[in-house]
């Protein structure tokens, strides 16, 4: 009996495996009979664009940023002392502070519309940071070239927005250093080979901000 049974039951395990891989086929088959309809574009869910344009998305590389360009550095302190058209007061006050610390402060930026970038170096003094003079160097034959300089202390000049602006500070007679009694500020731009006055503004500070005020009178005297 237990024979028979055994037998009975690998029968019907055989056929149920012989029905089971019958239905596979036949969705198979199906699928693939789906599948050729929905390529032909006439199916009622043919989303074949979409799944193109969803391939093409995730197939196209992120963008990426390129790195900012980094102007080469120049030795500020040897083009200035180098420069004939720089005056020997500057050049005097040209030493180290501190150590090799040079009182220079440098910018580089588009000012000139070269393929390089433009230096803007200031000369200052070490014990009280008054600028003595201002440069604009220009690189032409892979060497730099002195376009503007100004000498008139104290003067400043920096870069902005492409043009050139140097900022004069005026003192009246008793003036202290760190309160001037007005500033002039100057813009150039560069046209035809050479920086051009485009406007200047002129700022006149007050003298009582700062100042101790004089006692009052007093009246019983």
């Amino acid at each position: 009996m237990r024979g028979l049974t055994a037998g009975r039951s690998l029968g019907k395990a055989r056929s149920g495996t012989q029905a089971a891989s019958a239905a596979v086929a036949a969705f198979v088959a199906l699928g693939v009979s789906l599948s050729g309809c929905g390529a032909g574009g006439t199916g009622a869910r043919d989303e074949g664009p979409a799944h193109a344009e969803a391939v093409e998305g995730a197939a196209s590389p992120s963008p990426v940023a390129s790195p900012s360009e980094v102007p080469d550095r120049v030795d500020a302190v040897r083009l200035v002392r180098t420069d004939p058209k720089v005056s020997a007061e500057v050049k005097r006050e040209l030493k180290p502070c501190v150590a090799d610390q040079y009182p220079v402060d440098v910018s580089y930026g588009k000012l000139t519309g070269g393929s390089a970038e433009d230096v803007v170096v200031n000369v200052l003094t070490c014990g009280d940071g008054v600028g003595v003079g201002s440069y604009v160097y220009r690189e032409e034959d892979g060497a730099y070239q002195n376009v503007f300089q100004a000498e008139e202390p104290p003067v400043y000049a920096e870069i902005d927005r492409g043009d050139l602006v140097v900022s004069k500070q005026v003192y009246e007679r008793g003036d202290p250093v760190s309160s001037p009694s007005s500033q002039i500020v100057i813009t150039y731009g560069w046209a035809s080979g050479r920086f051009t006055e485009e406007y200047r503004t002129h700022n006149d500070y007050s003298n009582a901000v700062g100042s101790v005020p004089s006692p009052a009178p007093d009246p019983e005297s």
